[in-house]
């Protein structure tokens, strides 16, 4: 509650920038997909949403607004990060997950929600935007953009485009050796930016 207090009274600010929210899934006790080497969910989101905060800075001179639904590993609920969301007023919510499969399955996929509402056909776009971006630039298969019931999609889309972005499988022993490498995890930070900000433009 805190958390979201504060950002509340950010969020008042003048400010003629486009807020994005990003929100790390899982966190805590909640460690998400276990994968190759043992690799977290939880953790490879946390890293991955925290380099995109530091590359807006660095490469964009803090272009965006970026808040995280969590900056450490914590457990947040999802009815609190669609709340932030709403008090943020934000531009856009990203929810970042790693996919799991017990059989052989790699590659990215983008969920949006299937309500019909005004934000539908934007979040559709913004999921191609940085689908197209990640996989073209990476060389990560492309397993599409599709329609899914998620919580923490349904409850946020009343308020602004929203995608959930299933950046790969860490049970894959590539892909999830791929998260374990540093300049990895800022290549798909960089990805995923540069996707958001393609789609941005394009809504200015």
């Amino acid at each position: 509650m805190l958390l979201l207090q504060l950002c509340f009274v950010f969020g008042q600010n003048e400010t003629s920038k486009r807020v994005i929210v990003i929100d790390p899934g899982h966190g805590g006790k909640d460690t998400g997909a276990i994968g190759f080497k043992n690799i977290q969910e939880k953790d490879v989101v946390l890293n991955i949403a925290t380099e995109i905060i530091r590359l807006n800075e660095k490469l964009f001179d803090g272009k965006f607004d970026i808040y995280l639904t969590r900056y450490t590993d914590t457990l947040i609920s999802l009815s609190d990060r669609s709340k932030l969301t709403k008090e943020l007023k934000a531009n856009v919510f990203v929810s970042l997950h790693c996919n799991a499969s017990q059989v052989i399955s790699k590659g990215m996929e983008v969920y949006v929600h299937n309500t019909g509402k005004p934000f539908t056909k934007t979040s559709i776009a913004l999921g191609f935007s940085v689908l197209n971006e990640s996989t073209e630039k990476l060389g990560i298969k492309k397993r599409g953009v599709k329609f899914d019931n998620f919580q923490v999609l349904r409850e946020t889309i009343e308020y602004c485009p929203t995608i959930l972005i299933e950046t790969g499988f860490i049970t894959n022993s590539d892909e999830g050796d791929y998260f374990l490498k540093v300049k990895n995890i800022s290549a798909m930070a960089l990805s995923i930016l540069m996707g958001l900000y393609n789609y941005l433009n394009m809504e200015l």
